[in-house]
């Protein structure tokens, strides 16, 4: 599985999640929110991602196919 999926859906999950939790909880978990949009924004302009580092320090994200080229961000992009 790609690794920016693997990504997206961490993002989604934990979005939805925090929206749940202020929901039902407390509304401050609208800075989880906050802070998981700010992430994603500064990671498109930046293409720095502290969640791709972890995922591939763990071993998440699946080997690279073949002998295709590898860009000099990413394996699997």
């Amino acid at each position: 599985m790609k690794l920016q999926l693997i990504i997206r859906r961490f993002a989604g999950t934990f979005i939805l999640a925090s929206l749940l939790l202020a929901h039902y909880h407390s509304p401050n978990w609208l800075w989880f929110t906050a802070f998981v949009g700010f992430n994603l924004l500064q990671s498109s302009f930046t293409n720095f991602c502290p969640l791709e580092i972890v995922l591939k320090k763990v071993g998440v994200g699946g080997s690279c196919r073949g002998n295709e080229k590898k860009s000099a961000s990413s394996c699997c992009s």
